[in-house]
């Protein structure tokens, strides 16, 4: 009885340590957008940059809001059919066309 529940807590661990892998290269993904957005490229070249650090399958959604550019990036967990789980990461970058104004 040992022996499966053993096995049980590997495969889970196991599990765990790529979904948290996965979840890094969301993240990873997300800020490539961004930076690539926030130079003023086109959004192809942004969705592309986080496309290729992404995992593989991964939506990848980049959007302006005002001053900033927002990417984010969604990815089903590995394993069997994610295991139900979707990994998200967003991350936002000021657009370097903006203009702060402050003292000076």
């Amino acid at each position: 009885m040992t022996l499966p529940v053993l096995a049980l807590f590997t495969v889970t661990l196991l599990w765990g340590l790529a979904a948290a892998a996965a979840q890094i290269r969301c993240v990873d993904a997300a800020r490539a957008g961004a930076r690539v957005a926030a130079r003023a490229e086109p959004v192809a070249s942004a969705a592309a940059a986080a496309r290729a650090a992404a995992p593989e399958g991964a939506r990848v959604s980049v959007t302006r809001s005002g001053e900033l550019w927002r990417v984010t990036v969604e990815a089903a967990a590995p394993g069997p059919r994610g295991m139900g789980l979707t990994l998200r990461a967003d991350a936002a970058a000021l657009a370097e066309d903006t203009v702060i104004e402050g003292p000076p």
